[in-house]
């Protein structure tokens, strides 16, 4: 947990209202109606529903039917056949303090709250500390400490007793009621005797090859003491948040990411040579440095301002890291897309962030249920997450117990003096996308017209799931309701969202299309200042300035001559600025072009090409508004259907 920043300010997040704990229904096959055929086209959609005024908290709201015919709203469109990562999972953290409540139960009450979290919620991955974090019940600790003026290279005071009281029972009773469930680990301090100021609270590791050598064989000993207990581990950093040097009176260390690549050196082939499987994650902070995290750093991590996961991957270490651990405290979910674009086949992972109760404690529900959905569940996937994991699964009504650090962070769940257990946002946030997504479930292309800086629009995220069934989750930003259409092939329905409200659309069927791989592509246009960008979920952004005039272009080159079945130029939703009028033309070599249609206005612009082999594709302005600019949000292409 890093110390809260101006991207928590803006959070504005409350507390919960206490009720009554009890157990919602469960997602389950009998769920889908039967019309759900994932060797059809899909037939209905079932929804369910939170809103900020929590009426309504994954409710299901029964089915909406597809059609054939489009509608005139903003249409988000997808694209099964354009994948990017593979989901691991949505979870939370069994802190000290989240175990030391639960415990606070009766075992019937405790064991409910379990089943709904990991049965009906479907949570399905967890991040453990490894010793002491700010949320403890207790003086920190680690599973090494010895004597101040001591030390124990040989590791022989190593023991895990602490955590076979609450944490590892909670842990396998996880398992159990989810066997797909993961776990990954992360220190906030390794023990005092291996630090440059002997105290668990802020330092660094000692310079020493024989330190890194400890550091990498205590959390290999860990690893293989949780698996003892039957609790495997999918995957370590090695520091919470390298960067946070000054924490508030609990555990942390500054590990500039040349020290983390000492660490990583070590604990790669340990880790192999133990057998063991678990993966390595580096970096596990912020989307962007913090201010003043920037300004602490010390004249031998410059390198690092900014740019602590890209100097860790650029060193030997990087063999054996999997991929990028990111929390919320400071920047924005495209970050973690910049860093995919450099190092495309390391893993990202998102892993942290706590929901905080606002200034108005009436408003917490609804404010965490916004930002977390905007920035997280969609923001965060569709950034190349493949998890998004909270930070407590359970806190009291004061938001602790906690050692320094964060006074007004929130659980998923909160448990009371009284033995009241209230699910709050968090909770349906999750369950949002850990009900409905399947295990290798992938994200797949989906338009979205809101941002992750808000902007008032439909802000959604799509998955297919191994079974065939497709996952759709959609944000509301605005705060009045807002129509808008989903397509899927040739098949679509429209649907209102209340205002900020939260939903998951879940259908099966097959959509049809076979679409081409944008990778490769490239686009030229014309236009008063126009922009050009091409991006991960879209195959080009394209905007011109005012005037639209007639002959302005966009055309995109597909890469080699193929045969194209379909060209969908897509306008997106912002009312004004599609063309007034157009025609998409084709061309093998890019000098003799054919017209293959024409129309006006709308948000798409289409044809159907029943024969031919073409390279290049072209959408020409025939019609315009002198007062208003025209943009492409993306273009996508299909092959030609075989007969």
């Amino acid at each position: 947990m890093a110390h809260f920043g101006t991207a928590l300010v803006a959070l504005a997040l409350t507390a919960p209202t206490a009720a009554a704990f009890t157990s919602p229904a469960a997602f389950s096959p009998a769920a889908v109606p039967a019309a759900f055929s994932p060797d059809a086209a899909p037939a209905v959609a079932r929804v369910w529903v939170t809103t900020p005024d929590g009426a309504l908290r994954l409710a299901d709201r029964g089915t909406v039917a597809f059609g054939r015919a489009g509608a005139d709203v903003p249409t988000v469109v997808v694209d099964p056949g354009r994948r990017f990562q593979t989901i691991e999972g949505f979870g939370a953290s069994i802190t000290d303090s989240s175990a030391a409540v639960l415990y606070r139960l009766t075992p019937a009450a405790r064991d409910a709250v379990m089943v709904s979290l990991f049965r009906d919620d479907k949570l399905s991955y967890l991040r453990q500390p490894i010793g002491a974090s700010d949320f403890t019940d207790e003086p920190a600790y680690t599973y090494d400490d010895v004597p101040a003026g001591q030390t124990d290279y040989a590791l022989r005071h190593f023991s895990i007793a602490h955590d076979r009281a609450q944490i590892l029972p909670l842990l396998r009773r996880a398992r159990e009621l989810n066997p797909y469930l993961k776990i990954m680990a992360t220190p906030w301090s390794p023990p005092a005797w291996m630090k440059t100021n002997g105290s668990l609270v802020g330092g660094r590791l000692i310079d020493s090859p024989r330190v890194y050598q400890a550091y990498a064989a205590y959390l290999v000993k860990f690893v293989r003491a949780y698996r003892a207990e039957g609790v495997a581990v999918d995957a370590l950093t090695i520091q919470n948040e390298p960067q946070n040097r000054t924490p508030s009176g609990y555990p942390g260390m500054d590990l500039p990411s040349w020290q983390a690549a000492e660490v990583i050196e070590r604990l790669g082939p340990m880790l192999r040579a133990a057998g063991l499987s678990t993966k390595i994650l580096g970096y596990d902070h912020n989307w962007s440095e913090h201010p003043n995290d920037a300004a602490n750093t010390p004249a031998d991590s410059v390198a690092d301002i900014d740019h602590y996961p890209q100097e860790l991957l650029a060193t030997p270490a990087a063999r054996w890291i999997s991929g990028t651990a990111y929390h919320c405290y400071y920047g924005d979910p495209s970050a973690m897309t910049a860093l995919h674009d450099e190092f495309p086949r390391k893993d990202i992972y998102f892993t942290e962030c706590s929901g905080s109760r606002s200034s108005d404690p009436a408003h917490t529900f609804s404010d965490t249920l916004k930002w977390h959905a905007r920035n997280l569940i969609i923001g965060s996937t569709r950034n190349w997450a493949k998890t998004v994991i909270n930070w407590n699964l359970a806190l009291d009504e004061t938001n602790g117990p906690h050692t320094g650090g964060c006074g007004t962070c929130t659980g998923v769940v909160t448990v009371a003096s009284d033995g009241t257990v209230t699910r709050n946002a968090e909770y349906y946030t999750l369950g949002h996308v850990a009900r409905f997504l399947r295990p290798g479930a992938v994200r797949v292309a989906g338009t979205s017209f809101g941002t992750t800086g808000w902007n008032g629009q439909i802000q959604d995220v799509a998955f297919a799931n191994p079974d065939g069934s497709t996952v759709l989750v959609a944000h509301n930003q605005n705060d009045n309701p807002q129509t808008f259409g989903v397509r899927f092939g040739d098949r679509s329905f429209t649907y209102t969202l209340p205002g900020g409200a939260l939903a998951t659309f879940v259908w099966s069927g097959r959509s049809g299309d076979r679409p081409l791989d944008p990778a490769g592509w490239t686009a030229t246009g014309s236009g008063t200042d126009a922009a050009l960008a091409v991006d991960d979920d879209a195959a080009t952004r394209f905007t011109t300035g005012t005037p639209q005039r007639p002959g302005q272009y966009l055309q995109v080159d597909l890469g080699r001559v193929q045969p194209v079945g379909r060209i969908v130029f897509d306008t997106g939703a912002s009312v004004g600025d599609t063309p007034r009028g157009w025609a998409i033309s084709v061309s093998a070599d890019g000098r003799r072009w054919a017209e293959v249609a024409t129309g006006s206005g709308g948000q798409f612009a289409s044809a159907t090409l029943s024969r031919g082999q073409f390279r290049h594709v072209r959408l020409t302005l025939t019609a315009a508004d002198p007062a208003a600019w025209w943009s492409v949000a993306d273009v996508r292409a299909y092959r030609r259907a075989h007969r």
